[in-house]
């Protein structure tokens, strides 16, 4: 898969720094069960219960793997090369805390940028994978939260770590590994619910296959989008934000339904540009973004400047202070992810 539509070309499988180890395996309340449950169903009506009491709990899925979309080869792989961090020094610091600068924000820049981004997704190849194969995506991630212990309550980070995961087309067999959640050879996310039924894919927490029976109409897709999610997260703006987010970053649209999503987020209220941002790998870009009132978060969604690949999210505390005590101040990074290869694959445990 190739960035950018417009200049073919195929990067090098390449990050940069060794991962730091970590021994750290408490999470902030509310996301062990996320680690926990195999069914796809069960962890997003948990992730929606746990993003509404505290929205600095949103990202822990075990959800269907890889995203397709600035731009995708034919063979149906994608390798993202740490690009800006060589430029200047990394924005991303660690420490008890993940801290970042905060970018400008173009009230008004984002419809126009999205629309540059939807062009360029929409004139992608379709990555093509073959039957009995898995979708694979592998990711670095890192979380800032407050942990209590004895009632005292502290500010700390997840390291940045690798996330891998892979998933059936279909969605009824997969397998996650990731540090500090499962252990070395990782978990299956195979299972059924409680009354003993095979979960069915749905918007939050959608299979490859399901997704190609979206509506790929901006209008219509955000209209289901409102319908689906009424009543979840901090307002039904903030949430259809998230939800778009969820699925470009969880799941793999087609290049049609991706720059649905595209257009389909530049049609809600709120929704910025800012000029500056950078991801989990160090590599920086412009972001797309929408505050979060009730918790002073912003989501950002980053992009390359030059070749508008999508590079990951993150979420940055930019407006009070948040957490229990207030110990998450402006600047902090309550979450951060960044793609670094999504494939199709022939089985589980194989990469790229």
């Amino acid at each position: 898969m190739n960035p950018d539509p417009n200049q073919p070309r195929t990067a090098n499988r390449h990050e940069s720094g060794d991962l730091p180890a970590t021994e750290e395996h408490d999470l902030p309340p509310g996301r062990h069960q996320f680690h926990k449950e195999r069914l796809m169903s069960q962890i997003h009506d948990d992730r929606r219960t746990a993003s509404a009491r505290n929205p600095f709990l949103r990202k822990a899925f075990l959800l269907p793997a890889a995203t397709a979309l600035a731009g995708a080869l034919a063979a149906g792989v994608l390798v993202l090369t740490p690009g800006g961090a060589q430029d200047g020094p990394r924005e991303l610091a660690t420490g008890p805390a993940l801290t970042t600068a905060i970018g400008t924000v173009d009230a008004h820049g984002a419809p126009r940028l999205l629309d540059r981004i939807s062009l360029a997704a929409a004139g992608a190849d379709a990555p093509k994978g073959r039957a009995g194969q898995y979708v694979y995506i592998e990711s670095r991630t890192a979380t800032t939260y407050v942990k209590t212990v004895d009632g005292v309550s502290s500010l700390v980070s997840r390291p940045l770590h690798t996330r891998q995961s892979w998933r059936s087309p279909d969605g009824l067999r997969g397998w996650l590994i990731e540090p500090g959640t499962t252990g070395p050879e990782g978990i299956t996310l195979e299972g059924t619910d409680e009354k003993g039924q095979v979960p069915k894919p749905h918007l939050g927490a959608p299979s490859h296959d399901y997704l190609a029976a979206l509506p790929t109409d901006p209008d219509a897709l955000l209209r289901k989008i409102y319908e689906e999610t009424e009543g979840q997260g901090n307002g039904k703006d903030q949430q259809a934000f998230t939800t778009i987010g969820d699925l470009l970053t969880e799941s793999w649209p087609t290049p049609r339904l991706t720059a649905a999503l595209y257009r389909a987020a530049a049609k809600i209220p709120g929704v910025v540009l800012v000029d500056s941002a950078t991801d989990a790998a160090g590599r920086k870009g412009v972001a797309v973004a929408r505050l979060d009132e009730t918790s002073g978060t912003r989501t950002e969604w980053i992009f390359d400047s030059k070749t508008l690949a999508f590079l990951g999210e993150r979420t940055v505390q930019v407006k009070g202070s948040g957490g229990e005590g207030g110990l998450i101040k402006p600047g902090t990074v309550v979450f951060t992810h960044a793609i670094m290869a999504r494939a199709f694959v022939d089985d589980i445990k194989v990469t790229p």
